[in-house]
């Protein structure tokens, strides 16, 4: 194959068609637990998320909530894949060896998303969230007290007792959670959160008429199910509410992966090292939304 303007072009095109029609083949998990906010700067400010607005009746002035004093704000990172192609390959039309190498680009970009997202969920009792407390943690501040979202309980449906004591606990925990002012927040449990080692356990007990011991199960139906292949730990567990419209995780983009190609034949790569390049470019980050929509537990007894 003869090399210029045309030939490379053509050569690209094929290229950028294989990456978009595999981005275009995967099926998201992260907008099931996540809330996408577009961004058009290189940091967002997310410190409204210090006050849950609610009706109050009007008695006299009305009552301001103001912003919180917590400072949270997320900022963009930037996201690259980028696959070689030697010049030799074109010129012996062998772009054949190039097709996986594409697919996979556009799968990963397509699942930029899933993976910023699984982090936050895999670092829920370690990073921090809007009131500066990790996003799981015993001791968030709410009013003159303090107020916890975070289980060591291992989730078990062998018996009722378990059942209850694990995903029982945590259901309760999240329909009693108040405001500042002492007012139940609302919080309906709908998702519950596993990773693969747990996806047995949780399947059952979400579903099953009966639990192990033979008594009638309470819970079946009370969730729907989520199993994250990115999940880190085998233990820990969380229940969600993402009925709300903000959910308990954000996902935040400044810039959709985009396919990008180095195709001049100038260029400094190309004359020293016949290497043309392409992949993909993307500008995003993740954070956490509001704690009170999430219990979790590490599992870990």
């Amino acid at each position: 194959m003869i090399i210029n303007k045309a030939t490379l072009n053509a050569v690209f095109v094929s290229l950028s068609t294989l990456f978009h029609n595999a981005f275009n083949r995967i099926e998201p998990q992260w907008d099931k637990i996540a809330m996408k906010v577009p961004s058009t700067t290189k940091t967002n400010d997310y410190k409204w998320l210090g006050k849950i607005p609610k009706m109050r009746k009007w008695i006299g002035d009305k009552q301001v909530d103001a912003l919180s004093g917590h400072g949270y704000s997320i900022t963009n990172d930037d996201w690259e894949v980028t696959v070689e192609v030697d010049r030799n390959d074109i010129e012996d039309d062998q772009l054949g060896i190039y097709k996986p190498q594409a697919e996979m680009a556009g799968e990963s970009s397509a699942q930029l998303p899933d993976e910023i997202v699984a982090d936050l969920v895999n670092g829920a009792f370690t990073l921090t969230g809007f009131d500066g407390q990790y996003f799981c943690d015993t001791d968030h501040p709410v009013g003159a007290g303090v107020v916890s979202n975070k289980l060591t309980v291992a989730l078990d449906g062998s018996t009722l007792a378990a059942a209850k004591a694990s995903y029982g606990a945590a259901r309760t925990a999240m329909r009693l959670f108040k405001d500042e002012h002492g007012r139940p927040l609302g919080v309906r449990p709908n998702m519950l959160v596993v990773g693969p080692a747990l996806e047995d356990t949780a399947r059952a007990l979400l579903t099953v008429d009966r639990l192990e011991d033979g008594k009638p199960n309470p819970y079946k139906g009370t969730a729907e199910l989520l199993v994250l292949d990115r999940m880190t730990s085998s233990t820990a567990w969380f229940l969600l509410d993402t009925t709300k419209p903000v959910k308990p995780f954000i996902f935040q983009e400044r810039k959709a992966p985009v396919f990008v190609q180095q195709t001049d034949p100038e260029a400094d790569d190309v004359f020293m090292r016949k290497l043309f390049k392409f992949g993909a470019e993307a500008r995003a980050a993740g954070g956490y939304g509001f704690w009170q929509l999430c219990v979790g537990s590490t599992g870990a007894g």
